[in-house]
């Protein structure tokens, strides 16, 4: 197992091997050090798409990745592409279709964490919902059955399974081992 304890060190791993293994296959750029992620499609023959990321953190790299994955799913499937988001202080009505959305990106982006040794957290992304009632509970488990799902199958989403090879050969793990995501309870 390869162990890199400095971010910096991992966001550079990270950064090498998404060029690597999408940059010109898909004409694909990942950038850190934006005020907030973003995705700009490419716009001119000959082009790259970016996928910019916030700051110089590993998990905002890590969750735009599991976007641009899940999205190229989407694309292929459904002619479509772009990110659903609702600004913070959602509704309950819109908080649930968050969750429903983000579930494939964040089992994906929690998986990409184990395959290089980072930590993951399960994001609401909702910081107006401390005290509403709203239960992250439901949320995990759906991530979590995700999850387990993608273990015992061969149903991945083709982008993320490229790229979580990627990286569990370069750090010698083995994030599709079903035990690193059940917990008591679930």
């Amino acid at each position: 197992m390869t162990l890199i304890f400095d971010e910096s060190e991992t966001l550079s791993v990270v950064s090498e091997l998404f060029s690597k293994e999408f940059e010109v296959s898909f004409s694909t750029k990942l950038i850190g050090g934006a005020d907030e992620p973003l995705y700009l499609p490419k716009n001119r023959p000959g082009g790259f798409s970016l996928l910019k990321f916030r700051s110089d953190f590993v998990s905002s790299a890590l969750h735009e990745i599991s976007h641009w994955c899940i999205a190229g799913e989407r694309r292929r499937k459904l002619k479509d592409f772009g990110y659903w988001y609702c600004p913070d202080g959602r509704s309950e009505v819109e908080q649930e279709a968050f969750e429903l959305v983000e579930v494939r990106p964040q089992a994906l982006e929690w998986m990409f964490s184990n395959a290089c040794n980072h930590s993951f957290s399960i994001s609401l992304d909702n910081l107006a919902i401390k005290g509403h009632g709203f239960d992250s509970c439901n949320f995990l488990q759906a991530v979590t059955q995700q999850i387990i799902d993608w273990c015992s199958s061969d149903n991945m989403p083709p982008r993320g399974l490229q790229f979580l090879n990627a990286l569990s050969f370069y750090f010698h793990t083995n994030p599709r081992s079903i035990d690193l995501y059940l917990f008591e309870g679930l």
